[in-house]
């Protein structure tokens, strides 16, 4: 397999398995309200975020202003807005997933990115023109019947679900067009715009500092483990490979995710959920089959070409 692909395949999959295990550290903030967590999730990384590029990343910096002033007025203003609307969505995301995993069950969040790949999968075959061939369709056939058959409960769980993925979904697509600026510093202005957003909330909110060391190692751990390298590596991964692949990708993460809920918080886990995150794992396979054939038997795979408008 070409190196190129691999380390951008590799990068997806293990932002994907990690965030599978956010649930950890969010259960330890369980008592904090779904905002406080957000707002100094969101101040941590920033800070973590912009003193890392100050220090190792002034290059890179250099080189994504000198290429902003070459764009034409049209594409600059498209960039702004798009930035601004990727900071808007990955903030919704966040808080969302926040306040479904500590207050309605894990097993909805894990159904958010469920939901999510076939948003992202549809997207991409609308808006950016990411061709889905027939094993792909097929796959994403699988995912459906799996999301069905988990979707017979409640229906404000449903919909809390589909409003996370969809926030996600459509960030990824966004980064999918804004391939030509580096991915760290596309992730620090990312982080700068959620935090202006939650800054008049924050300060409406403000009482006092929480005092407890727990509090405080747990949001760092979030931050950098949860947020920084994952985001970062989600945002590289979609240098190399279209945003349905990575869409589809996601699916790993309720896998993890169901994972977690059943063996280390011991949440009920059905018979029915059990057979539906198999056939999951099975559209996982049979998406992205090209790639894994290529992997293991060194077969180059068809490459379709991405048209970003």
């Amino acid at each position: 397999m070409k190196e190129g692909l691999l380390k951008y395949f590799i990068a997806a999959f293990s932002a994907v398995v990690v965030w599978g295990f956010f649930s950890i550290p969010l259960r330890m903030l369980q008592d904090y309200p779904s905002e406080q967590i957000l707002y100094y999730r969101i101040f941590t990384s920033l800070l973590l975020t912009w003193v890392y590029i100050f220090l190792f990343r002034k290059s890179q910096i250099k080189l994504d202003i000198e290429y902003i002033q070459k764009e034409e007025t049209y594409s600059v203003k498209k960039i702004i807005w798009l930035s601004l609307l990727a900071g808007l969505l990955i903030t919704g995301n966040w808080f969302t997933y926040i306040y479904v995993v500590n207050n309605i069950s894990l097993k909805s969040a894990a159904f958010a990115y469920m939901v999510c790949p076939l948003i992202t999968a549809l997207g991409g075959f609308v808006i950016l023109k990411e061709k889905l061939s027939t094993l792909k369709l097929i796959a994403l056939g699988f995912a459906m019947v799996s999301i069905v058959i988990l979707a017979q409960g409640s229906l404000i769980d449903v919909l809390w679900s589909v409003l996370v993925a969809a926030l996600y979904s459509f960030y990824l697509i966004i980064q999918r067009v804004m391939v030509r600026i580096d991915k760290f510093n596309m992730l620090g202005l990312h982080l700068l715009i959620a935090a202006l957003l939650m800054l008049p909330f924050f300060l409406s909110d403000f009482e006092f500092l929480p005092s407890d060391p727990k509090f405080w190692i747990t949001i760092v751990v979030i931050s950098v483990f949860f947020t920084i390298i994952p985001l970062f590596l989600s945002l590289y991964a979609l240098i190399g490979m279209p945003s349905s692949t990575l869409g589809i990708i996601i699916y790993i993460n309720p896998i993890v995710a169901f994972a977690v809920a059943f063996f280390y918080f011991h949440e009920e886990i059905s018979m029915v959920q059990v057979y539906s995150y198999l056939i999951l794992l099975a559209a996982v396979i049979v998406f992205n089959w090209a790639t894994i054939k290529e992997i293991l038997f060194k077969t180059p795979a068809n490459k379709t070409p991405v048209i970003i408008p």
